[in-house]
């Protein structure tokens, strides 16, 4: 009895290894028609040769302009705050960018300190740019205020005509 299991056990043991050979030699046979792809191999070619182009060109260019916007930023924000040392920190982003990007930490702090001795020295902490927009800016709310009266004027000769025709209305009516 305890032979007759063993061949049992043996026979199902090689009958599952025979049919996992069985079908491994088919996987192997029926292989040999597959593609690595479902597309066709020209368009995988072109594609190929898309991606290539993107890789080699496209990202090395974009990579230089935002390494260009990041080591300008520091320009800009010092432009935005009216730093009175602008021109110096403009200076320090363009030696960040031939120095590789060692100097652009320094001037993004140096954009957004406050310059108290600076101020000291000469007496304000903003660049003459601020001054001088802020006197633009005056002088275009004066015209504008001027635009404001004119526009009244104009508002109130209207309505006076409303008025006026309104009164012909009520009483043709």
């Amino acid at each position: 009895m305890c032979c007759e299991q063993d061949n049992k056990d043996l026979f199902r043991t090689i009958v599952r290894r025979g049919a996992a050979g069985l079908m491994l030699l088919g996987s192997t046979l029926w292989s040999l028609t597959a593609h690595a792809s479902f597309l066709p191999p020209d368009l995988v070619d072109s594609a190929a040769d898309v991606i290539a182009v993107v890789v080699l060109v496209l990202v090395p260019v974009g990579g230089i302009y935002l390494f260009w916007k990041v080591h300008v930023l520091p320009e800009v924000i010092a432009e935005k705050r009216h730093h009175p040392q602008k021109e110096a920190i403009k200076t320090l982003c363009i030696l960040s960018l031939f120095f590789g990007g060692l100097l652009w930490p320094i001037a993004w702090l140096w954009a957004y300190t406050k310059p108290t001795l600076y101020k000291l020295a000469y007496g304000t902490d903003k660049h003459e740019d601020f001054y001088k927009e802020q006197a633009e800016r005056k002088a275009s709310d004066a015209t504008e205020s001027e635009d404001l009266e004119t526009l009244k004027a104009q508002i109130a000769k209207l309505e006076a005509r409303v008025a006026k025709l309104s009164k012909k209305e009520s009483r043709a009516g």
